[in-house]
C-alpha cells in the first residue's frame, strides 16, 4: 500500500532536477502523474543547460518503468489553454485530481539596471504568470472531485531574501509568496491547502551548472552564505521530502517551508 494510493498529482517542471524527482516520489508511493514541462531552451539569456525532449521521456520511462502511471506532454506554463487541455485529459484518463506541485521556473542574473526587458519579463512571465496559470488550469478540477488536496508552490529562497543580481527572479518569488497566501485563503475553506517551499542551492543543472552563478559569488559573497558549511547544497529528496511534508500534513497552509541550510537567517 502506498500513501497516494488513488490519488493524482499535476506537476510541472517534470523533465528532470526537482520535478522528475517529486514524479518518481509520488509514483512509488502510487500517486498518479500528471506532467509537463517546456522540454528545452526557454530564453537565450539563461546560462546553464535547459531541458531537453529527452529528458521529458526518461521521466517517463522512469515511472513506468517504477510501475507507475504517467501522463506527461511537453509544452509551456505560460500556454494557459495548453495546461488546461492537459489537466482535461489528466482527469479524463486518471478519474480525478487531487495535488499539484507548480515547480517550473527559470533564472537570469545581472544588475538591476543592466537586465534587458526580455531578462526581466521572461523570468516573471514563466515564473510568476506561469504559475498563476498552472493554478488557474487545476484548481476547477481540484474543486469537481472535492476531495480537498494540496498546492505547493515552489518559491526560493530569493522570495524571502532579495539576492543581488537577480531582481526578476526574486521578484517573481516574491510575488509566488502572495499568489500562494491568496489562494490559501480562498481554498481553506474549501479544505484545499496551499503553501510555498524556498530552497537555496539544490543540486541540479539550474542550482550547479550556471556559469554566470559564480560571478555573483564572488562580487556579493556577503548576501550568500548560509549556517552549513559543510552541507552546501541540498539533495533532491530535501526538496521531495518537503513537498510530501506538507502534503500530508493536514493542519499546515500558507506555510513558507524554507530548505535553506539557514540561508535566509544570515
Amino acid at each position: 500500500m502506498g500513501q497516494f494510493d488513488g490519488q493524482v498529482v499535476y506537476i510541472t517542471g517534470i523533465a528532470r532536477g526537482q520535478g522528475r524527482n517529486h514524479a518518481l516520489r509520488f509514483a512509488a508511493e502510487g500517486a498518479s502523474i500528471i506532467g509537463m514541462d517546456i522540454a528545452g531552451p526557454v530564453a537565450g539569456h539563461m546560462t546553464y543547460p535547459p531541458t531537453s525532449a529527452d529528458d521529458l521521456t526518461e521521466t517517463v520511462r522512469l515511472v513506468e518503468e517504477a510501475g507507475g502511471k504517467i501522463l506527461a506532454r511537453q509544452g509551456d506554463t505560460r500556454d494557459l489553454a495548453f495546461q488546461q487541455q492537459l489537466v482535461e485529459d489528466g482527469v479524463e484518463q486518471f478519474g480525478r485530481l487531487d495535488h499539484v506541485v507548480a515547480n517550473a521556473g527559470i533564472l537570469t542574473w545581472g544588475l538591476s539596471w543592466e537586465l534587458t526587458e526580455e531578462q526581466f519579463t521572461d523570468v516573471v512571465d514563466v515564473n510568476l504568470v506561469g504559475t498563476w496559470k498552472t493554478l488557474k488550469a487545476t484548481i476547477p478540477a481540484m474543486l469537481e472531485a472535492d476531495n480537498g488536496g494540496t498546492i505547493t508552490i515552489i518559491s526560493s529562497v530569493a522570495g524571502l531574501k532579495a539576492m543581488p543580481a537577480q531582481a526578476s527572479y526574486s521578484a517573481s518569488k516574491f510575488g509566488l509568496r502572495g499568489l500562494a497566501q491568496t489562494a490559501a485563503k480562498e481554498l481553506g475553506a474549501k479544505k484545499i491547502r496551499v503553501n510555498t517551499v524556498h530552497p537555496y542551492a539544490v543540486d541540479t543543472p539550474m542550482g550547479l551548472e550556471d556559469t554566470e552563478a559564480m560571478k555573483a559569488f564572488q562580487t556579493f559573497g556577503q548576501h550568500f552564505p548560509s549556517m552549513l558549511d559543510h552541507y552546501p547544497v541540498a539533495s533532491l529528496d530535501d526538496l521531495s521530502d518537503a513537498v510530501f511534508y506538507l502534503t500530508t500534513a493536514k493542519s499546515v497552509t500558507g506555510a513558507e517551508f524554507q530548505i535553506d541550510m539557514g540561508h535566509s537567517k544570515v
